[in-house]
């Protein structure tokens, strides 16, 4: 089972950037899509993106779209998400995920096996 390690949150005004990593302890990485969600408080978790495990296709919300990039590197088994042009609604709690499964990176919780622990952002007004 694969376990991954979120990092890279903190607080940050808004318009700024925050890059965050998420550092798999599976070799096998580069065969799972990644994807990233976030919970803001008193909220539903919400889709952010996702990449396919070659990385040639991305997937957006489009509450992010145009603002946040995920990209991965496989020979450092990391996905990352450069979060630029922040407001204070992105702030919330952000989970990389992991699916096994599928090839085509999805937007649907339940398509994916394995979940970090989160790591949390702060945008002040």
């Amino acid at each position: 089972q694969v376990q991954l390690v979120e990092s890279g949150g903190g607080l940050v005004q808004a318009g700024g950037s925050l890059r965050l990593s998420c550092a798999a302890s599976d070799r096998t990485f580069a065969t799972y899509v990644m994807g990233w969600f976030r919970q803001a408080p008193g909220k539903n978790q919400e889709f952010v993106a996702a990449i396919s495990r070659s990385a040639d296709r991305t997937y957006y919300a489009d509450s992010v779209k145009g603002r946040f990039t995920i990209s991965r590197d496989n020979a450092k088994n990391t996905v990352y998400l450069q979060m630029n042009s922040l407001k204070p609604e992105d702030t919330a709690v952000y989970y990389c995920a992991a699916d096994r499964r599928h090839s085509n990176p999805t937007s649907y919780r339940y398509d994916y096996d394995y979940w970090g622990q989160g790591t949390e952002v702060t945008v002040s007004s």
